[in-house]
């Protein structure tokens, strides 16, 4: 009798053994329907065997093959093993996040074949490298048959998107496949274009999670198939199976948005080390801002590094960057006077300008002013924020939304109000002090239709606009030639922030964003409004000096003892009794610690709710009735966290990327110096 083992989408880290019937093969990487309870899922097939510890009668059979998904070539099936080893997941959620959704049904529609989008050649010709770029190119293709990680650190607007079509180009020569990954799905519109331009004869596949879902499955086949020889993408990517893949890029490297915060989390930027260490194939890290790890594997030799010091288009040099004392200049509605004077010189020279907040919505929090009680989701332990137009609280970690109160929920008083800026509030205020001028915003909940965010950045380019507003989705990777100022509103939240790496993400987000200033012949200027404005982390980013910046960071980390000096892992248990989370954590640690390992574990910390209104516990609970999901903070304000520091990295072979941790926490108080 042959078995299958079969990895499904499930909590529990095992496979399950099914009976293969005569005249039904199926090998390891097949996915197959097999019955599960009362219904069917769909699952990979990761072992046979001739016999198995359950007793025959009470073995189900295989219902059948999936026939139009190819099976997974072992390489790809051992890139899901190694993730559900790594990230402590079971092997079926690994392999059921890698397979789109339109793919996991049992029962669907059959697929149209996949065309691919057809592109006219770019109408620029292609550019002569620099010598920058040159070298940088070569270091690039100098372990083009091996494995090869190489550092592309290069300043805005260095010219890196060059080096990465030119090694692209060297990929397809030589007849396979490359991958290019991007951390937001705003970047994929403009990439795109200038790849299916540059590459107008090749098959270029997208896979990102705003496509539909059919679309999103068709890229998946074509990737795994070989038909799509270039795919462009955001993390999703980097677990797609390909049929000979030859590079990978990773641009922005450094950015948050690679790691994958539900579900299986994964850091999608070292998942593409490990696979291309397992391939043999070079990949490419590119950023201006390097993250700290990745710098340290350069600097210790792990990484090979090429530079691009300077800016690519000849006369275009970085932006003045100076700061704006919100002390002295008191800020009206989120706008500093200096800051909306340099506005309306731009606007009156015809210039383009961006006002920078990392806030969408009208403002991060509604506040009584009678009994200071605010909007916290019932949900989980985030702000609700408020957005105006639509008349409704939302919470923008696990997407709960209610109507705002026209009373405190707390103490009924109706002096409610909201408290500092998001997009839309500084949109608000900006079309208040710019009369007649052209104002934008961009962030999520504007771009939420199909086409909404190509049809603003087209306008953007075509010069219709004066003004943009938005969120990180405009800080990297864009080019408007015509823009010519950046002002940047509330930066100084992150200084006090619990989290050890807020100063590096503060100080990545600020070069980001300066950089799309002055990227052509009109020199570009940066306003930061700050009550700190002689604080050393603003001193770097004037400075432009990112290496020594990275020095200092780096020392202070080697101190401190956090990444890359050290690994931290946290584990988090919920539960409605303290004695079952804390037995949970104690047997996670003891399957998987090792020995010199140090463990702290913290009492259990009750959500601060001491003042939340009867009101709130009568939703959540009526929530639950209704069946909608509730952590059990929000149900017993308790919530434990355990943490682990493992040891030093020195000497740590490459095998395993080093990895930002989850999480990790410094005291709270004084920004620091």
């Amino acid at each position: 009798m042959k078995i299958a083992r079969v990895a499904l989408d499930v909590p529990i880290d095992e496979a399950f053994d099914f009976r293969l019937d005569d005249g039904l093969a199926a090998g390891p990487g097949t996915w197959v329907v097999v019955p599960f309870g009362r219904g069917r899922k769909v699952g990979l097939v990761v072992a046979c065997a001739d016999a198995s510890a359950i007793a025959p009668e009470r073995l189900k059979a295989v219902e059948r093959v999936v026939e139009d998904i190819p099976a997974l070539a072992e390489a790809d099936l051992e890139l899901l093993r190694f993730c559900a080893a790594y990230y402590q997941r079971p092997l079926g959620e690994v392999a059921a996040a890698s397979l789109p959704p339109r793919l996991r049904q049992v029962s669907r529609r059959p697929l149209r074949e996949w065309k691919p989008k057809p592109a006219r050649p770019a109408a620029e010709p292609m550019p002569a490298l620099t010598q920058d770029q040159a070298q940088a190119l070569a270091t690039c293709l100098a372990g083009r048959e091996r494995f090869h990680p190489v550092l592309l650190h290069g300043i805005t607007g260095s010219g890196k998107t060059e080096v990465y079509l030119r090694l692209i180009e060297d990929t397809l020569a030589r007849g396979r496949q490359a991958l290019f990954l991007v951390p937001e799905i705003g970047l994929t519109p403009q990439l795109e274009a200038r790849v299916r331009g540059r590459f107008a004869e090749v098959p270029v596949a997208s896979a990102h999670s705003g496509l539909a879902q059919g679309e999103r499955a068709q890229a998946w086949l074509a990737a795994q198939s070989g038909r799509a020889r270039i795919v462009l993408g955001t993390r999703l990517a980097v677990l797609m199976p390909f049929r000979d893949l030859g590079a990978i890029v990773v641009d922005e490297e450094h950015d948050p948005s690679y790691k994958q915060q539900e579900g299986l989390r994964y850091s999608a930027r070292d998942v593409a080390v490990r696979r291309a260490q397992a391939l043999g194939i070079p990949v490419v890290l590119g950023s201006a801002t390097p993250s700290l790890e990745t710098w340290a594997n350069a600097r210790e030799g792990r990484y090979a590094l090429a530079s691009l010091p300077e800016r690519a288009h000849a006369g275009a040099a970085l932006p003045a960057v100076r700061t704006i004392d919100t002390r002295a200049d008191r800020p009206h509605e989120g706008l500093s006077s200096a800051l909306v004077r340099a506005l309306r010189e731009r606007i009156a020279r015809r210039e383009q300008s961006l006002v920078f907040v990392n806030r969408r919505g009208f403002s991060p929090v509604l506040f009584c002013r009678a009994c200071t009680w605010h909007s916290t989701c019932t949900r989980c332990s985030a702000n609700l924020v408020l957005h105006q137009k639509a008349r409704e609280l939302r919470c923008h970690h696990c997407g709960h939304r209610e109507a705002v109160p026209a009373r405190c929920p707390a103490c009924g008083s109706a002096d409610l109000a909201p408290v500092g800026q998001g997009t839309q509030r500084v949109e608000d205020a900006l079309r208040g002090v710019l009369e007649g001028a052209r104002i934008e915003r961009i962030d999520r909940d504007s771009t939420a239709r199909k086409g909404a965010l190509e049809e603003v950045l087209d306008r953007v380019r075509a010069g219709e606009v004066d003004v943009l507003v938005g969120t990180q989705m405009l800080a990297k990777g864009h080019d408007y030639p015509r823009l010519t100022l950046v002002g940047v509103l509330d930066s100084d939240s992150a200084l006090f922030s619990a989290d050890f790496r807020a100063a590096e993400r503060l100080h990545a987000q600020l070069v980001q964003v300066s950089g799309r200033a002055g990227r052509a012949d009109q020199p570009g200027e940066v306003l930061i409004q700050t009550d700190f404005p002689h604080h050393p982390l603003y001193a770097a980013v004037a400075r432009h000096d990112y290496v020594r910046f990275a020095e200092e960071a780096l020392e202070e980390r080697r101190i401190a003892g956090f990444p890359p000096f050290a690994h931290l892992a946290l584990l988090r248990a919920e539960s409605r009794r303290a004695a079952s989370r804390s037995r949970s954590c104690a047997r996670r640690r003891g399957k998987r610690g090792r020995s010199g390992d140090r463990w702290r574990s913290s009492t259990p910390s009750p959500r601060p709710s001491s003042a939340r209104p009867a009101s709130s516990a009568r939703s959540s609970s009526s929530g639950r009735r209704r069946g909608r999901p509730c952590s059990a903070s929000s149900r017993t304000g308790a919530r434990g966290w355990w943490s682990a520091a493992r040891g030093t990295s020195a000497g740590r072979s490459t095998s395993i990327p080093r990895s930002s941790s989850r999480a990790g926490s410094r005291g709270p108080g004084a920004p620091p110096v």
